[in-house]
C-alpha cells in the first residue's frame, strides 16, 4: 500500500489545542521563555507585597512641572519634527549630548559612532543579532543580566559563565576559559560584561583589572560588549574608567537614560567602532525604521536647559539611604545568610546558607508578603539556586525593612524544614513554580 505524501507543513512538531501554529514557529523562538522577574509583577505589584525583586528607578524626584512645560513648549515649536520619523542612526542633536554624558565616564567619543536605540535592550539585541550565528558563544559572568541571556538565548547563542569576586571579573578565570574555548574549537564572539554596580551581583570591577580584561579579549580576539546603565549611579564616586577609554576599537559600549533619568523615554545607545557602527545602523532600520522621535528630542532639551547632573547627585543619595537600609536590615534578619555590599546602583547578590533553594522558596515568601528574584533567573545553566537578587531602589526604607523582616521569617522556616527533612527531600514533592501570581489567587 502506497504511503501518503507528508501534508503540507507537517514538521517533527504537531500542533495542539492550546497552539495550533506551533509546528509553524521558527526553532529559535522555541527557546524563548518568560524571565523570572518579568513573571513576578503581577504579584510584587500588589500593594499588600514588598516587593524586593523588579529593578525600577524610583523617579519621585523628577522636576514634573519643568518637564510638563518642557514638552508643550517643545511641541508648540518644533511639534513638525517632534512627532515625525527621523533618522535610523538618532537625531545628531541627542547624539551630541550623548558625546558629554559619556565623558563622566572617560570616553572620548564622536557623535557619528553612536547609535541610538529603543533603550539598552535594544542596542543588546542589535549586537547579537549582528555578531552571532547559532552555535556561537557569547561569554557573560556569573550571574549576569536575566535580560541579556535572554537575547542572547533567542539568537541561540552558547552562552559560558566567566566567575566573579568582590571585584568583578576575575581576569585570570576569563583567560583559561577562552583558551579552553579556543581548543575545543568554538567561536567566541564576544564578551558581555556590566562592569559597575553590576546587576544582579552589586560589585563593580576595580580600576586594575579593567585593563587586563581589555587586553586579554584583544589578545584573543573577542570583542568586548559593555553595559553601563548603572555608571553614574555611584554613591561615593564618580565612575571609573569605561572599558572602552582602554581600547575604543575593541569595545561597544552601551549606555541608557533609563537609570539616571526616566525609562519611559525609552532611549538607550551604543557606542561602537566605525564599521560596527555602519552595521547597527542597518540592523536598527530594518527592525524600527527610526527611534523614538520625542524621546530623543525631549531629553536632548533637559540635557540642555536642566542641571540634570545635580538630579543625578540626588537620585545618588536616596539610593544610598535605600541601599544603607537594605545592607542593616540584612545584618539584624539574615545573619546565617552573606550579601554583597554595593558601592552604587540597585542590588546586593544574597547567598543563602547551606541546603536552602531560593527558586523554591519563592512561593512561601510570596505567600508571606515579600518577593525576589531567584538567583537562577541570572544563569544560562541552572545554577544560582542558593542565591537571590533583592532590589533597594524602589522601596521606601520602611519597607525594605518591613520587606527584608518578612524575608527572614521565611528563611528560618526552610532552614528548620531542612533540617528536619534533608535538601533534597524538601524539595522532592516537585518542580518550583515559575510564575508564583497562579499560585496565590
Amino acid at each position: 500500500m502506497a504511503q501518503k505524501p507528508d501534508q503540507p507543513h507537517s514538521r517533527s512538531r504537531a500542533g495542539n489545542r492550546l497552539d495550533p501554529w506551533y509546528q509553524s514557529y521558527a526553532d529559535r523562538s522555541l527557546g524563548m521563555r518568560a524571565s523570572e522577574v518579568r513573571s513576578l509583577f503581577a504579584v510584587a505589584n500588589r500593594p499588600e507585597v514588598v516587593s524586593l525583586a523588579g529593578g525600577m528607578p524610583n523617579i519621585q524626584g523628577l522636576p514634573l512641572d519643568f518637564l510638563a512645560d518642557m514638552s508643550a513648549r517643545l511641541i508648540r515649536d518644533r511639534g513638525a519634527k517632534f512627532l515625525q520619523y527621523g533618522g535610523g542612526q538618532g537625531e545628531e542633536e541627542i547624539r551630541e549630548q550623548i558625546v558629554e554624558v559619556m565623558r563622566y565616564d572617560g570616553i572620548n567619543a564622536h557623535p557619528d559612532d553612536i547609535v541610538v536605540t529603543t533603550g539598552s535592550q535594544q542596542a543588546l539585541d542589535l549586537m547579537t543579532q549582528v555578531f552571532i550565528n547559532p552555535g556561537d558563544v557569547i561569554i557573560a559572568e556569573a550571574p549576569s543580566y536575566v535580560g541579556a541571556l535572554g537575547v542572547f538565548r533567542a539568537y541561540q547563542a552558547e552562552v559560558i559563565h566567566t566567575p566573579m569576586d568582590d571585584n568583578g571579573l576575575i581576569p585570570a578565570a576569563l583567560e583559561e576559559i577562552l583558551t579552553q574555548a579556543k581548543q575545543l574549537g568554538k567561536q567566541v564572539k564576544f564578551l558581555y560584561t556590566v562592569p559597575n554596580f553590576h546587576n544582579p551581583a552589586g560589585v563593580t570591577l576595580s580600576l586594575e583589572r579593567r585593563p587586563q580584561i581589555v587586553e586579554i579579549c584583544r589578545r584573543h580576539g573577542v570583542i568586548i560588549l559593555e553595559d553601563n546603565p548603572y555608571g553614574l549611579l555611584g554613591f561615593d564616586s564618580d565612575p571609573l574608567p569605561a572599558l572602552q577609554s582602554f581600547d575604543p576599537d575593541a569595545v561597544v559600549y552601551l549606555g541608557s537614560f533609563s537609570k539616571i533619568f526616566a525609562p519611559g523615554y525609552r532611549v538607550g545607545w551604543a557606542l561602537a567602532p566605525h564599521a560596527v557602527t555602519q552595521r547597527l545602523i542597518l540592523a536598527a532600520e530594518s527592525a524600527i525604521l527610526s527611534p523614538n522621535m520625542v524621546g530623543q528630542l525631549s531629553i536632548a532639551e533637559y540635557l540642555k536647559t536642566y542641571d540634570w547632573f545635580q538630579q543625578v547627585k540626588e537620585y545618588r543619595g536616596m539610593y544610598r539611604e535605600r541601599r544603607d537600609a537594605m545592607l542593616e536590615s540584612l545584618a539584624e534578619y539574615l545573619p546565617s545568610s552573606t550579601w554583597t555590599v554595593p558601592e552604587g546602583g540597585f542590588y546586593t547578590w544574597v547567598t543563602l546558607p547551606e541546603g536552602l533553594d531560593a527558586h523554591a522558596m519563592l512561593p512561601r515568601a510570596v505567600t508571606h508578603r515579600v518577593a525576589y528574584v531567584s538567583g537562577t533567573a541570572f544563569y544560562s545553566d541552572g545554577q544560582g539556586r542558593n542565591h537571590m537578587r533583592l532590589s533597594y531602589c524602589y522601596p521606601t526604607p520602611e519597607n525594605i525593612r518591613e520587606g527584608v523582616r518578612r524575608l527572614g521569617t521565611v528563611i528560618e522556616a526552610e532552614k528548620e524544614l531542612v533540617t528536619m527533612f534533608g535538601a533534597q527531600q524538601r524539595h522532592a514533592h516537585g518542580p518550583a513554580i515559575e510564575n508564583p501570581s497562579s499560585e496565590i489567587q
